[in-house]
């Protein structure tokens, strides 16, 4: 390998250097170009990126925290591309590195990035976040030709990416279209070609039609429900639900409904509006005058879509800086509102305002021309509508793929395959997708090894999200997929939900000990997919991966009624699956409101019998909860590679 920096702890800031090849001591053959024409670009450890050529070394430091470690910075001149390489010392190093990569972060890796690498012998590299996968195969490359020459060895230096949600298109384009860069991946929580807008704009539908049957719709999924999630829906409800449910919304992520429905976000989950405007900007005049959408279709969910729409318009009384006050407020609307600013007349259109509207006080927000901001005074008008955000709701409706095998659409297609509604002139999601990806369409044709690791309470993306890409693959033993358990797409910010972080990490070590040893990693977890509802055995031996299982229960059952003051003996059995370490911790909630307190069970072991007794003093409905913590070595000191679930169920306290 070519040593291409002075070396360590050198003043080299500034220095423009040449891209050599990762995996070449001779000079690159040539440029990276696409297969064929308009195609990703074809990224191989030998060619050179003509669009990421010079890196430049800007800083090089040592670093204690928050693991020992030589930090090189720099960027790539003529783009706004800024990467670090995280260096652990040559004792430590075991020739590889891993890189994250998420299309907005920034440069830094967190502080458990750094030192989970450190601890796994590898280096980090990172970069500030770009669409697609050619700036950080240059970073991967460059990074190479720097180790080799901190660590002195011209040896192989074995690769791996990670990332999730945006992420992961990143992850899957990058397996898909390099060879040589990086030897393996974990592409998590994967989106496909028809996730954005469509999954968010799916939940937002549910929110209009089930926001106020949703608290009972929780009630059934949780441990001790009834499990009839229709019980309380009429039959227009009951339909939107089970629509729904077939794109591949988690029937189990109703437990969070807040979240699901996007009741505490500011966009309502309809961020991508404006992508969508630009791409077909005539859907919402269609969707209210022609047929075969909801703005015209004559049934009992036209009307109730018809019912929601918003179009009010106020005159302004006031304006005090960015405050404006109005004359009246328009109905509450379940999706955003757009602000149209008109003058006095009603008529003259000034144009779009942005801000926010509470009652009938309207705060400017950023990004206003300024003739909207002059005209904006006494008199004038303001054309509050949800025109454009209640028509997307449906908007999968009319976006049934081209492409064959996303099942989840088939409830829209007639005997013959047709589709039943009438569809848009683009389909958004793959043009999105493919922008993200760096022009990846999700082939399948994986370049090495990759272990893709799914959610099953992902209301982002769906958990059959990992089954559809697993059948693009196809047959391929270099392929895994194992899904976690109650898990989220965001972490843990409810009680019911693990932090899948250690999943994460025990793959990308297995990952790399499959690329490097041919060690085969755990095989795939065992799951079944109906209505896009994704299920797994409950027993940790039939479900496979690399989750424990836990069996929670009081005298026998999952839920229990008791009288406050009279205490609750719970029992668990926790399981690990077959090769994939043992129980190393447990950990009790026994009120359901995510506070965990640790209690010992004995040794580590694949298999553990425990219990515990709680009194609970005051009335009401608790979701107690084990939570058990496997490793692959039994180490209970190692915060890294820990894999969580949990066991739940229902105690009444009357």
């Amino acid at each position: 390998m070519p040593k291409s920096l002075a070396p360590a702890g050198a003043a080299v800031a500034g220095l423009v250097l040449c891209l050599l090849p990762a995996h070449s001591a001779s000079a690159a053959s040539g440029e990276c170009q696409a297969a064929t024409p308009g195609g990703p670009v074809q990224v191989t450890a030998d060619c050179v990126d003509p669009d990421y050529k010079n890196p430049v070394v800007d800083s090089e430091s040592e670093q204690t925290s928050p693991a020992r470690h030589h930090r090189v910075s720099g960027h790539f001149e003529g783009t706004q591309v800024k990467f670090n390489i995280y260096l652990p010392p040559k004792d430590q190093w075991k020739g590889r590195f891993f890189q994250y990569v998420y299309p907005t972060q920034n440069e830094n890796a967190t502080d458990d990035t750094i030192a989970f690498g450190a601890d796994s012998g590898a280096y980090t590299v990172q970069i500030n976040g770009t669409i697609g996968y050619r700036a950080d195969a240059a970073a991967a490359k460059f990074a190479e030709t720097v180790a080799a020459d901190y660590y002195d060895t011209k040896g192989t230096i074995y690769g791996y990416i990670w990332g999730g949600s945006g992420g992961s298109y990143q992850t899957i384009g990058a397996m898909e279209n390099t060879k040589g860069v990086w030897d393996g991946a974990v592409p998590f929580i994967p989106g496909v070609p028809t996730s954005i807008p469509n999954n968010f704009f799916v939940r937002a539908f549910a929110r209009v039609v089930l926001e106020d049957k949703a608290p009972q719709i929780a009630d059934a999924v949780r441990p001790g429900g009834s499990g009839d999630l229709y019980a309380s829906l009429n039959t227009v409800e009951r339909s939107v639900l089970r629509e729904v449910t077939r794109m591949g919304v988690p029937l189990r992520g109703w437990e969070n409904y807040r979240y699901l429905l996007g009741l505490d976000d500011p966009q309502g989950l309809m961020g991508f509006t404006d992508t969508v405007r630009a791409m077909d900007p005539t859907y919402a005049d269609d969707f209210w005058s022609k047929p075969g959408y909801l703005g015209t279709e004559k049934s009992g969910l036209g009307d109730l879509i018809r019912a929601a729409k918003v179009d009010h318009e106020s005159t302004v009384t006031g304006v005090d800086s960015k405050t404006v006050t109005l004359d009246s407020a328009p109905p509450a609307s379940r999706t955003p509102l757009d602000f149209t600013l008109y003058a006095a007349d009603g008529t003259t259109k000034v144009g779009t305002l942005k801000g926010t509207l509470k009652d009938k006080v309207f705060t400017v927000g950023d990004g206003n021309s300024a003739e909207v901001l002059d005209a904006l005074k006494a008199g004038a008008k303001i054309r509050a509508d949800n025109r454009w955000s209640l028509a997307l709701t449906s908007y999968h409706r009319h976006q049934v793929p081209s492409r064959r095998g996303f099942y989840a659409w088939d409830q829209f297609r007639n005997a013959d395959g047709t589709p039943r509604y009438p569809q848009r002139p683009v389909e958004v999601g793959p043009a999105i997708s493919q922008s993200v990806s760096g022009g990846g369409t999700h082939t399948g044709k994986i370049n090495g090894k990759v272990l893709m690791v799914g959610n099953l309470l992902d209301v982002d993306a769906f958990p059959w999200d990992s089954d559809w890409y697993a059948q693009q693959v196809g047959a391929n033993d270099n392929f895994r997929v194992w899904f976690n358990d109650n898990a989220d797409h965001i972490g843990p910010h409810a009680p019911n939900l693990i932090n899948a972080t250690g999943s994460l990490q025990q793959a990308l070590r297995d990952v790399s000990a499959w690329a490097e040893k041919g060690v085969k990693p755990p095989a795939s977890t065992r799951y079944s997919v109906r209505d896009s509802q994704v299920s797994v055995p409950a027993g940790a031996t039939e479900r496979g991966g690399i989750q424990p299982v836990v069996d929670l229960r009081a005298g026998g059952r999952n839920t229990v009624e008791v009288k406050a003051g009279q205490p609750v003996t719970f029992k668990a059995g926790i399981t690990t699956p077959p090769g994939t370490g043992k129980v190393v911790a447990t950990d009790w909630d026994f009120k359901g409101d995510g506070e965990f307190t640790s209690r010992p069970f004995g040794p580590p072991s694949g298999t553990v019998e425990t219990s515990a007794s709680y009194t609970y003093t005051e009335p009401g409905t608790y979701f107690p909860s084990l939570r058990a913590v496997s490793q692959r070595e039994g180490d209970t000191k190692t915060p890294y590679a820990t894999v969580q679930n949990l066991g739940r169920m229902r105690v009444v306290v009357r």
